[in-house]
This record gives C-alpha cells, sequence and structure tokens, in this order.
C-alpha cells in the first residue's frame, strides 16, 4: 500500500467487512477486533477518542469506550488479531487480504486525533505485522521449534519446518500469509494432546532455583544451587529461566529499604490520601501479625492479596512496587520484587498451554508481587478461565511467597472477582485509587516538567488548570498519562516555537508559555482570558478598583468547575 492514500478509518472498516465477507469469517467480529486495533493505535494521539467514536457512529461522550477498547487490543500491536490468525492456521487464501485490510484500519487509525511520531510509528509497525501475520521481532522467516508452538494469544500453530518468502511481483508485498503458512506444513500438530500441566515447583526444580542439600561441614556463607542442564532454547524452562534470572539480577540490585524510607515515598506521592490511609493500617496489621508469630501467638488467617481500583495514570503501579518493598521489609517476602503482566503474558494459544505459561509467570514473582493490570481481561474466554483456575490454585499453593495485586476499572473487576468461586475470597482487602483533582494534576504537570529541567510560567500552569477542570471525570480518563501527554505535546510546540531562533537562551530553552501548553479551536479565547500583568507604573486613581471585577470572570467558573 505504500504510496497509496490512507483510507478513513470509516472506510478501512468497511473493507475490513468485505474481506471478513470474502473469506466467510463473522462481519461484527471482524469490525469489533478492527475498531479495537485502531483504538490500541491512536490510545495516546490527543483528540483520537472523538475521532474514533464518530468514525463508529457511537457516542461521542462514551470516551470510556476508546480506552476500553484500546487496552484490550495493545497485544495486537505486535502480534496478529484472533481472527487473522485463526485464517492462518486453516491456511485460508483470503487471510493474505484480510491481513491487508486489517493494515490499512491501522494506517487509518494513525491519523485519528493529532498524532505525534510516536503514533506514526505505532500505526507503520502494527500494519506491517498484520500485513504479514508475523509477531513484531519474529521476523518474516521465524519458525518455533518443531512441536512447540510459540506463546501468545494469537501465535500460529507450531507445525515445524521454517517459513520462506514466495516471489512477488514488483511493488506487491513480498510475504503473503497465507504461503507463508502454507511452507509450514501440516497441521498435525493442532491435533496434538495438550500439554501436561506442571506445577510451579517442578518449575523450579527445572531451574535449579531450589537450594541442594547442604554437605555435612562448616555452613558456607551462601546457599548452593543445584545446577541443571541447560535447557533447551526455546522451552518452557527456558523462558521461565530467563525470567527468573531478570527478577533475581533486579532484586539483587536494589539494597533493601526500611519501612519508613517507603512510607515517606508513599506519603510524598500527590494526591491518593484514602490510598496512603489503607496502606498504612495494612502496613501495620501485618507487622502486628508478624509480631504476634514471632511470639508463638495464634497466626489470624489474613491474606495479603490486594484489588486496586481505578482509571488508568492514578499510581496504581507505583503504589504496588511499594507495597512489595512493605512487604520485604516486613520479612513476608524474600525478594519484594514486582512482576507486572496483563493477559497476554498470562494466555496461551491453545487450550491446556495457558496453565503452563501461567505457572510459569508465577515461578518468577515468587517471593515478591505480582501485578495483574487490566485482570478482568482475564474473564473474556476459556483461555483466560484457565488462567484464573490456575492462577487461584497457585495462590493458594504459595500463599506464604507471593502477593498478587488485579488491578483495573471498578465496573469490569466486580465481574472478574465473581467469575471464579476461590477468587473473590482471596481478596479481601480493596483499594480505590481515585481520579486526581485539577489542582493535584497541576502539580503533577509541574513535577513532570521540572524532572525533564523544563518550567512552566505561572500563566502555563493556569492554563493547564483551566484543561484540567474541563476534563470530564469518566471511565477511562487517563490522569497522570493525560498530564504526561500534555507535557509532551507543550514540548513539541515549545520546539516548534524556537523554530527560528539559532541561538536560545537557557531560560528559552526552559520556560513553557501559554502557547505551548494548549493550541487548536479554542485556544485563543482560552489564552486571551488569562488575566494581564499589571504595569508597574500604572496610575492607583480608578485603576485598582476595577482589579475585582475583572477578576471575577477568571474565578467564578473555576470554583464552580472545581465543586461540581
Amino acid at each position: 500500500m505504500t504510496g497509496q492514500t490512507t483510507p478513513s478509518l470509516a472506510a478501512a472498516l468497511e473493507a475490513l467487512d468485505a474481506a471478513a465477507r470474502a473469506a466467510g469469517v463473522d462481519e461484527e467480529a471482524a469490525r469489533d477486533e478492527g475498531a479495537r486495533l485502531a483504538a490500541a493505535v491512536a490510545e495516546s494521539s490527543p483528540g483520537a477518542p472523538a475521532a474514533w467514536l464518530a468514525a463508529l457512529g457511537h457516542d461521542p461522550a462514551a470516551t470510556g469506550a476508546f480506552f476500553t477498547a484500546a487496552s484490550s487490543a495493545r497485544r495486537w500491536r505486535t502480534s496478529p488479531t484472533d481472527v487473522l490468525a485463526a485464517l492462518g492456521a486453516a491456511r485460508s487464501k483470503h487471510a493474505a487480504a484480510y491481513g491487508q485490510a486489517l493494515a490499512d484500519v491501522a494506517r487509518a487509525a494513525g491519523h485519528l486525533g493529532s498524532p505525534g511520531p510516536h503514533v506514526a510509528g505505532a500505526a507503520a509497525a502494527t500494519a506491517a505485522v498484520q500485513r504479514t501475520g508475523t509477531p513484531q521481532g519474529a521476523g518474516p522467516v521465524a519458525a518455533p521449534a518443531p512441536g512447540r508452538a510459540p506463546s501468545g494469544p494469537t501465535a500460529p500453530p507450531a507445525v515445524g519446518g521454517p517459513l520462506a518468502p514466495r516471489s512477488a511481483p514488483s511493488g506487491a508485498d513480498p510475504f503473503d500469509l497465507g504461503d507463508l503458512l502454507a511452507a509450514q506444513g501440516s497441521l498435525d500438530a493442532l491435533r496434538r494432546p495438550a500439554p501436561e500441566v506442571p506445577s510451579v515447583e517442578s518449575i523450579l526444580d527445572a531451574l535449579g532455583a531450589r537450594p541442594a542439600a547442604a554437605p555435612p561441614g562448616p555452613a558456607s556463607a551462601a546457599p548452593s544451587v543445584a545446577t541443571p542442564a541447560d535447557p533447551s532454547p526455546g522451552s518452557a524452562a527456558a523462558t521461565a529461566a530467563q525470567a527468573t534470572t531478570t527478577t533475581e539480577a533486579a532484586a539483587e540490585e536494589e539494597p533493601a529499604r526500611s519501612i519508613e524510607e517507603l512510607l515517606a515515598e508513599l506519603d510524598a506521592l500527590t494526591g491518593l490520601t484514602r490510598v496512603k490511609d489503607e496502606i498504612h493500617r495494612q502496613t501495620e496489621l501485618l507487622r502486628v501479625e508478624k509480631l504476634r508469630t514471632e511470639a508463638g501467638l495464634t497466626r489470624p488467617t489474613l491474606t495479603r492479596h490486594l484489588v486496586f481500583l481505578g482509571n488508568p495514570g492514578t499510581g496504581k503501579t507505583t503504589v504496588a512496587r511499594l507495597v512489595a518493598g512493605i512487604y520485604r521489609a516486613l520479612g513476608l517476602l524474600e525478594k519484594g520484587h514486582l512482576v507486572e503482566v496483563d493477559r497476554s503474558e498470562l494466555v496461551a494459544g491453545y487450550l491446556g498451554q495457558t496453565a503452563v505459561k501461567t505457572s510459569e509467570v508465577v515461578a518468577t514473582a515468587l517471593g515478591g508481587v505480582l501485578f495483574v493490570d487490566e485482570a478482568y481481561g482475564l474473564a473474556e474466554d476459556q483461555y483466560g478461565a484457565e488462567a484464573i483456575n490456575t492462577l487461584v490454585k497457585d495462590m493458594e499453593d504459595h500463599r506464604d511467597e507471593l502477593v498478587v495485586i488485579v488491578a483495573g476499572y471498578p465496573g469490569p473487576m466486580a465481574e472478574f472477582l465473581a467469575t471464579n468461586p476461590g477468587l473473590e475470597s482471596r481478596f479481601s482487602t480493596t483499594i480505590t485509587f481515585e481520579d486526581y483533582a485539577d489542582a493535584e494534576l497541576r502539580d503533577i504537570f509541574a513535577g513532570m516538567a521540572g524532572k525533564s529541567d523544563f518550567e512552566p510560567t505561572p500563566e502555563a500552569l493556569d492554563v493547564f488548570a483551566r484543561l484540567a477542570a474541563a476534563q470530564p471525570r469518566t471511565e477511562g480518563f487517563g490522569n497522570a498519562r493525560w498530564a504526561r501527554n500534555v507535557l509532551d505535546a507543550a514540548i513539541a510546540r515549545h520546539a516548534w516555537r524556537l523554530k527560528d531562533t539559532e541561538a536560545p537562551t537557557i531560560d528559552e530553552l526552559r520556560l513553557l508559555l501559554p502557547v505551548d501548553v494548549v493550541d487548536g479551536e479554542g485556544a485563543p479565547a482560552l489564552l486571551a482570558s488569562l488575566d494581564p500583568p499589571e504595569p508597574a507604573d500604572s496610575p492607583t486613581d480608578g485603576t485598582t478598583e476595577d482589579a475585582p471585577v475583572d477578576d471575577a470572570p477568571d474565578t467564578a467558573p473555576s470554583t464552580a468547575e472545581e465543586n461540581a
């Protein structure tokens, strides 16, 4: 499609419908994944939610639907979609046309809103992935080891044999998905029985992560560890070994910190008053529990697993990392590292493999915290249900060496916890992360700018505060992520403003002005509404009495919006 005009998203989705009809695929399913793919590509583009909703004919105010769709399809930026993978597995002759239609959807999504270079790059990369049907980074000739399916929810079946590019006419895509998959041979691997699900203990044994029996004699300075034979590349043991080595190295690099230091860092975070209070209460509860145990008293049956509810950008991951450190400082966890995953890291492509994959992830998190973001994504289908069942079992089997934190939007999380009878009982504590207030977002924006060696002027901060006040706090509001996007756009405008300045001063390189923070429709009126600075030599007769009158239109609406 190089050199051709990029279609609109609506037109690209219509073309995807046509490709689905030709392939005998359910059009509704195809359009759904096309719309979700577009949202994932355009997720960080300012103004993309409204443009996406308009293209789909939805309510412009339902921005939460955009972010929900984006979060559910991020994995498709680097892997073929579910429908495309199924067409490839069936060696459908329509797979290439369907993949090209998805690529056009990704390219169209790259033009939604006011995209920056990163969005354009994401659109191009996603289009390449869908057009070739090859996961990003795998390369068009990569193939799994014979008899083993690659991990991931949309990976093609492992049937052995390398993929080879076909000869193509000039200007055509050199890789046709149907031909690539046909070159892999028969689909006999799909009929093989599901692998036996190993326990976390067997995974650790295979990795040599369990201490070997110490020989008679003086105790050594460090426990001896059994050294297993090197696992074959690409095997489950090799994957888990690499993840375990990475997490152990990260835990060793970060020195242990005291509870006081960790709680001080928690208290220094902007806002989150209720969250801080709950973490303090949990810390004291667990500290007393540990003291009771050491004193030989009956140990209460307390669950340490947590549920974090809230919109994106409210600090859930940051607080989860602090919780891991606090549990380590209390002596409840050996390493205190954080392993952050979502559905794509837990769910495999075929039934029977998901349990293996989930147990491998749990093995890397032992001694620390497993943070499952957007956990409700596991409640979508039988593959996710398999991951949930495995996770529930591993939580029980390793209750003393594993803490699980699940996070996501309040509504979907309630449905997620109800999907398994043993799931809700293991999460007795729920912590709600509320959206940041306008003043808190202003402080976050200023702090982010300061860390990047920028300094917003007071007028620029005033403009940002007005922008924050105008943002509807619906489900999916980005909070700190939104503030980061505003800062990124301001930095880009700042650079453009200095394009004709050959040798800008330090102040010019650092200062962010109101015109840097906002542009587009409505910007002139917003900038004009700012109070002009009072001249130093202004007369005092008559002018000072007018100042309160000029201030009234600025302060009254702002206060009303904050109270609302």
